[in-house]
């Protein structure tokens, strides 16, 4: 475990000006509304400085009384026990309770990082649920801009370079209050403040592919132009807004139903096609099922009684005229290629690249 801590020989003017970015920092998220005075909510503390900073931040806007840290212990690395033992140091400073679990063996071997996500989601999910609060992660600016890169170079679709949002509808939300802010100015507060963190040395790894696209993808976009994270932001921005407008296309396509008639389907431009398409096999997957839309072709073609598997465990039919999905049956779904070294296919939306920092 490496300690990230303010350095006691740094000069006066640069912990002044730390103390002054660490107060602007608090100013933009509680105006932003997403962490509010009163409201409950689950924070998931790695200890890292993004979520020591979250955590923090959580406790003077919220109240403290009002945050309940999760801390997760894969017990996969030899810092495991020190880890925990700074996030309940921590808690215990700012005055906040703490749920630290044990995370037992790995259940899906050659996806660590998938399986871990997932673990820390599941215990926050049943937390928040208890509580009626919503789960707070700590994802910045910095780490919008490495998931965003890692989703273009993976997955070719138009929502793989929306990138996370501020707030994920389900039961319970998921807030991002840190997404305005970069990994530098979360260091920064916590500097400010005082507040230890630990580094996890996996994170400068090249072993999985968040660690590639941190050390040697964003570098190098940087070095052809200084303005390139900027850049990402800005389109991503950009990108989701027109988004809006695609969905209420899609809604006007569907009318406020959960099927299509195959006259209309094939009457629709190929682009809203496609649109239409995934819209409804999401909805039949209950999340992102990725890479439908690529068969909209195929399911416009289909005859009265055809049927399609058109992968992610949804089948699409037509029967009286409409086109309809479902999911296909246990038996036939076929098994999904092996998952890389970050799988991308979370339950909300695409996972982002970020370990439990």
């Amino acid at each position: 475990m490496t300690v990230g801590r303010p350095q006691p020989s740094a000069a006066a003017g640069a912990r002044g000006r730390a103390a002054e970015a660490g107060g602007d920092l608090l100013e933009r998220i509680a105006a932003g509304g997403v962490l509010a005075r009163g409201r409950p909510v689950v924070v998931m503390l790695s200890g890292g400085r993004d979520s020591v900073c979250l955590l923090d931040v959580a406790a003077r806007i919220c109240g403290p009384e009002e945050v309940i840290a999760l801390h997760v212990n894969y017990g996969l690395r030899s810092a495991a026990g020190s880890d925990q033992r700074h996030c309940e140091a921590l808690c215990e400073r700012l005055g906040v309770r703490l749920e630290a679990v044990a995370a037992g063996p790995v259940r899906t071997p050659g996806n660590v990082q998938a399986w871990a996500r997932e673990l820390r989601y599941a215990h926050a999910g049943r937390l928040a649920r208890a509580l009626a609060a919503e789960i707070a992660a700590g994802h910045t600016a910095t780490d919008q801009v490495e998931t965003i890169l890692y989703r273009l170079a993976s997955s070719p679709s138009r929502r793989a370079l929306l990138g996370m949002r501020e707030r994920d509808g389900g039961d319970p939300p998921l807030i991002r209050p840190l997404l305005g802010v970069t990994r530098a100015q979360t260091a920064a507060h916590c500097e400010a403040r005082g507040l230890a963190w630990v580094e996890d040395e996996s994170n400068r790894s090249d072993a999985y592919a968040r660690g590639r696209v941190r050390g040697g993808l964003v570098p190098a976009l940087a070095a052809v132009h200084p303005a390139a994270e900027a850049n990402v932001l800005t389109l991503a921005e950009i990108l989701r807004g027109e988004s809006e407008v695609l969905d209420e296309l899609v809604d006007e396509a569907l009318e406020g139903r959960q099927e299509i008639e195959l006259s209309r389907l094939r009457s629709l431009s190929p682009a809203l096609r496609r649109l239409v398409v995934q819209r409804l096999a999401d909805a039949a997957a209950r999340g992102p099922a990725a890479g439908v839309a690529r068969r909209a072709d195929e399911i416009a073609a289909l005859r009265e009684g055809g049927m399609l598997d058109v992968g992610r465990g949804v089948r699409a039919g037509v029967r009286g005229g409409w086109v309809r999905f479902g999911r296909t049956p246990e038996g036939l779904r076929r098994p999904r290629s092996p998952a890389g070294d970050e799988s991308h296919e979370g339950g909300r939306q695409p996972a982002p690249l970020k370990s439990n920092r």
